[in-house]
């Protein structure tokens, strides 16, 4: 699979893990710190065996500032499905304009250099 697919597969499958790890706990007030920090650093091993590759796959065919950006994009999308559908939050103006400007940022970030 070419590093154009792949690359962005794999950093939307490791920033879905990695939502959960940072805010999943969040609707488990009852857990202790402990067990919260535990579980979520588990999951991070997961997601760090996929954003890891996912990086050395797709370095080369794009350059590190694109690589971050792309994965600042996806994390923005994937925390606004996460947020709405399993913490239940509105997603407000101000969420929607922040991803328009990273949005903008992709532009820039993906014209060509002269």
């Amino acid at each position: 699979m070419s590093a154009l697919i792949l690359t962005p597969l794999l950093l939307i499958a490791s920033n879905v893990l990695m939502t959960f790890a940072w805010y999943g706990h969040l609707k488990a007030p009852s857990w202790p710190m402990w067990m919260a920090v535990l579980i979520s650093w588990g999951i991070a091993f997961f997601e760090y065996c996929l954003a890891v590759p996912a990086n050395r796959v797709g370095y080369g065919t794009f350059s590190a500032q694109q690589l971050k950006i792309m994965q600042e994009v996806i994390t923005l999308a994937v925390f606004a499905v996460f947020s709405v559908t399993y913490l239940g939050e509105a997603l407000r103006w101000n969420f929607v304009a922040a991803g328009a400007c990273l949005l903008a940022a992709v532009v820039f970030i993906f014209l060509p250099v002269r």
